[in-house]
């Protein structure tokens, strides 16, 4: 699954929510995906930003469900999950034993665990606290361009179509 395919199947409720905390934690990268939804739909970015917080979500996430918009989608993800969502992060790296710096991979392309490992690592990070969160993590982590790991993505799918 590529990033673009994330925003695509988000619920429009659960975007309001990724994108009010966002706003908060990271305006600079808020501001980009709303001037991406501004060019999508060819408006001022202006009249975007003065929509209803809900409206200018909706706009947000159809633009980056759009395949021209996959690396803007994976850096608005990295940022979630670098900001308001970085304890989480931190808990998936350090349980996959991944080297990282506060959330920042050490390694380019980490190597994927062994399939045993990744089982066990995805079954104790799946817990009902945070589920929408750990599932979104889980599918942001194996959209990464960076990350080529198929049994995850696997794994992240079949979860879906449960």
């Amino acid at each position: 699954m590529k990033a673009y395919q994330i925003f695509a199947r988000m619920s429009p409720e659960r975007a309001v929510d990724l994108m009010s905390e966002l706003a908060e934690s990271a305006p600079a990268v808020y501001t980009q995906a709303v001037a991406a939804a501004s060019a999508v739909m060819k408006a001022r970015p202006k009249f975007v930003m003065s929509l209803p917080a809900d409206k200018r979500a909706h706009m947000v996430r159809r633009s980056l469900a759009r395949v021209a918009a996959t690396a803007l989608a994976e850096e608005v993800l990295a940022s979630y999950f670098l900001g308001p969502k970085k304890a989480l992060l931190i808990e998936w790296l350090d349980v996959l034993g991944i080297e990282h710096e506060d959330g920042a991979l050490q390694e380019d392309r980490p190597a994927s665990p062994p399939e045993p490992e990744l089982r066990k690592a995805v079954e104790s990070f799946r817990k009902p606290e945070d589920a929408a969160d750990r599932e979104l993590l889980l599918a942001a982590f194996a959209a990464q361009t960076a990350v080529e790991w198929p049994l995850l993505d696997a794994m992240v799918e079949s979860a879906e179509a449960s």
